[in-house]
C-alpha cells in the first residue's frame, strides 16, 4: 500500500477520500459496486456510530453505512482539504 493510502476504516469524520480499490469478492463487491463504491469515486465519512462501528459513508449522493469487516477491505486516497 501506498504512503498515501489508507483503509476507509481509518477517515475521521468530515474526512473526505477517493476510493483506490476494493479487497472484497463475491456478492459483498457486486453491492458495493452497485452502491457507488468505484474507483475513483469521492466518499466522506460522514459520521461514527457512539462505539465506533458501523460507520456512515456518503458515496454518489447517498449516505451508506458500513460494518468495519468491509470498510477496512476498502483502500482510499485521503484528500487534503486546505
Amino acid at each position: 500500500m501506498e504512503e498515501n493510502h489508507i483503509t476507509l476504516k481509518q477517515l475521521l469524520s468530515g474526512e473526505k477520500a477517493v476510493i483506490v480499490t476494493l479487497n472484497i469478492d463475491g456478492v459483498m463487491r457486486r453491492r458495493l459496486l452497485d452502491l457507488g463504491f468505484i474507483k475513483g469515486a469521492l466518499v466522506t465519512c460522514v459520521r461514527r456510530s457512539p462505539l465506533g462501528d458501523p460507520v456512515a459513508f456518503e458515496v454518489s449522493n447517498t449516505v451508506i453505512a458500513l460494518r468495519e469487516r468491509e470498510s477496512k477491505k476498502i483502500i482510499v486516497c485521503k484528500i487534503k482539504e486546505e
